[in-house]
């Protein structure tokens, strides 16, 4: 990474921070960009350079999910179940939400970023646009895993889908519980119900 681009990454962490802050403190609709921008130091163009609006701020913090849980998918063995697969993928996005929850730091702050969205009806709308995306690109991942024509095999969209639900049930039932509920366990219970499911692709012909 160029000095620029680590400035760049700086500039855009200490917004995010400032952001967070007052609105946990405040309430979204109550904040407006100036507030954020003073809070952080900045000029309100230089928080319009790394920001489209208040509601990518705080969609940011979490935007990476996506692409690691179809990186995760991508790297898990080729003959282990769609379950199994699945499971695992979300574990990954879960995890970096929850590690340590309750410990401070940035897994405590991904614990506030997941209140924000959830009870923020703009915030979860823009979420909710996030996961149509990763929803995309999961059902990608899996066609090319199972030897699927990705444009007319029904099982990809479906299964990833049902994976996404499953993401979202366990960070609804986290975040309700204010960290004190456990993840991988919720988790556990999310694909338990829809493993056989999952796993009853036979391969290409599905």
């Amino acid at each position: 990474m160029t000095m620029a681009e680590r400035k760049r990454r700086l500039v855009a962490e200490e917004l995010a921070a400032a952001a967070l802050q007052l609105l946990a403190q405040k309430g979204f609709d109550a904040v407006t960009i100036d507030e954020i921008a003073a809070a952080a130091g900045v000029s309100k163009r230089t928080f319009f350079r790394y920001f489209a609006s208040k509601e990518d701020v705080v969609v940011q913090v979490l935007a990476d999910l996506g692409p690691v849980m179809r990186t995760e998918l991508a790297a898990r063995p080729a003959g282990e179940r769609p379950s199994l697969a699945l499971r695992n993928a979300v574990w990954i996005s879960v995890a970096a939400c929850a590690d340590g929850a309750g410990r401070g730091g940035a897994s405590e702050r991904a614990l506030r970023v997941v209140q924000l969205i959830l009870g923020t009806p703009a915030l979860l709308a823009r979420f909710l646009e996030r996961q149509a995306q990763w929803r995309e690109e999961l059902a990608a991942e899996l066609a090319h895993r199972l030897g699927l024509d990705p444009a007319t095999a029904m099982y990809p969209p479906l299964a990833a889908g049902m994976a996404l639900s499953a993401f979202d049930a366990v960070l609804r039932r986290w975040s309700g519980s204010d960290g004190a509920e456990d993840p991988a366990a919720l988790l556990e219970q999310a694909f338990a119900v829809l493993a056989p499911a999952l796993d009853a692709v036979a391969g290409p012909a599905s």
